[in-house]
Parts: C-alpha cells; sequence; structure tokens
C-alpha cells in the first residue's frame, strides 16, 4: 500500500479545491517543484499530478509546472497526471518527457474508443479515473453525473487494457471525512487490476481502513489536503502502511 502525494496545479501554484469547485481553491506552494522534492525526500514512492486548468479547457494549461516537476524528481519515481489530456499526440509528448503514467478520466468516458486506442498505442501507461457519486461515474469536472454505473465501466475499460482505476468518490474529496471504504472495496473486488483510492484521507485512522482491505486489489491511496494541512504526516502514514502490509 503506497500513499501517493497530490499536487494539483491551478495557474501554475500548488493548489487543493474541495469536491472540485475551481474558486474553491487553496494555494498551498507557488513552486510546485519543490513540493514535489519535498515528498520525494519524505519518502514518496509516486506522485499523483492534476492539471486543473486544462481538465476545465479540455487541453493542457500547466505543461511548464508539469515537466519541471518530472525533471525534480527525474527517474527516481513514477509521476502520473490527469487533465486536459484528449489526444494521442498529448499523450506521446507527456510520455517523452518522463512521464510514467497518464490518466484518463472524463476523455475516457465520453469516447471509450479514445481510450481503448491509447491502451493500444502506450500499453502500461494508461491509468483510467473514475469519480462517482452514489456509484454513478461523474464527468466534466463532475458538474455531470452520467448513468453509467462504475464497476460496469470499470470492467469494460479494464478490458480494454488499462493499467489500473483511480477511484474518487467526489463527495469525499477535499473534505477530509474519511474515505468510502466500502465502495472502494466493491469496485476492487470487481476488477483484476489495481484501484488506487483517492478522496477523504483524514489521518492515520484512514491509513490502517485502507491497509485492512488492501489485499482486495487496493495498491495505493492518493493523499491530498490531510497532507498539506498536516492532519496526515505523510512519512509516518507510509511507514504505518509499511508495517500494517508487512
Amino acid at each position: 500500500m503506497i500513499l501517493i502525494p497530490a499536487i494539483d496545479l491551478k495557474d501554475g501554484q500548488c493548489v487543493r479545491l474541495r469536491q472540485g469547485e475551481m474558486d474553491s481553491a487553496t494555494v498551498f506552494s507557488d513552486d510546485p517543484a519543490a513540493m514535489a522534492s519535498h515528498w520525494l525526500a519524505l519518502g514518496a514512492r509516486r506522485l499523483h499530478l492534476v492539471d486543473l486548468n486544462g481538465a476545465f479547457a479540455g487541453k493542457p494549461k500547466n505543461s511548464a509546472a508539469i515537466e519541471g516537476i518530472i525533471k525534480a524528481v527525474g527517474i527516481d519515481i513514477p509521476v502520473q497526471l490527469g487533465g486536459g489530456i484528449r489526444d494521442l499526440d498529448t499523450i506521446e509528448r507527456y510520455l517523452d518527457t518522463g512521464l510514467r503514467y497518464v490518466i484518463l478520466g472524463s476523455a475516457a468516458v465520453k469516447d471509450p474508443g479514445f481510450l481503448h486506442d491509447a491502451c493500444d498505442a502506450f500499453p502500461g501507461h494508461i491509468i483510467v479515473g473514475l469519480d462517482a457519486k452514489d456509484g454513478k461515474v461523474a464527468v466534466d469536472g463532475w458538474s455531470k453525473v452520467t448513468h453509467h454505473d462504475v464497476v460496469d465501466l470499470a470492467q469494460r475499460f479494464q478490458d480494454y487494457g488499462v493499467e489500473s482505476v483511480v477511484y474518487t468518490d467526489i463527495g469525499r474529496d477535499g473534505m477530509m471525512s474519511g474515505v468510502n471504504i466500502e465502495s472502494t472495496v466493491a469496485l476492487a473486488r470487481a476488477l483484476h487490476i489495481p484501484v488506487i483510492a483517492s478522496g477523504g484521507i483524514t489521518n492515520l485512522d484512514d491509513i490502517r481502513a485502507l491497509c485492512a482491505v488492501a489485499g482486495e486489489g487496493i495498491e495505493g491511496a492518493i493523499t491530498g489536503r490531510a497532507i498539506y494541512e498536516g492532519t496526515l504526516d505523510f512519512a509516518a502514514g507510509q511507514r504505518l502502511a509499511d508495517e500494517l502490509i508487512a
């Protein structure tokens, strides 16, 4: 079980949102590369980046900050990125800079053919991000809830060859109200590829709860606001996870 620090990028700064609302952004750093180096020094084994402006614009908007982060951490740890990725050329450009994984969310849900093509063109590098509310997948910055059942869609995308699924309970994200363990486990049990939990991690109790079900197929957990606001000590959380899973 790995803890994955989130670096959400808005206007070149490291921010966090509450439930995906752009006007609720809290700025935590104006130097994302330094922040990435900080988490690496504390023992991070992967980084999760989101181009928030890109997600809303439908095209990359924080490329300079993203490239700076990749240069800062080098090949020491894999970096994954979502937001504003809508075509194969963009995926290729990012992978060429050293990015390890590309996360496709709304684009995958709205255009499954694109996801299928991406998995074929870049095997082992494509993660699908599924954001759900009450079991239904949401798109377009969580502004629209579709009729798609998250488990059914994940199983379909699994067959395309995605590397893993990042699952976010949008009711929990940025709210520090605890992880939706039940829904995360239900999804993981339905798949044979790993699930990465996202949304709601607050403290060490959430780490314990996730580690208790890690054997169901939960590979890691993305954490953002908690490690920036200090309710979760990142290094202590990773140590605890290592102890519990050992």
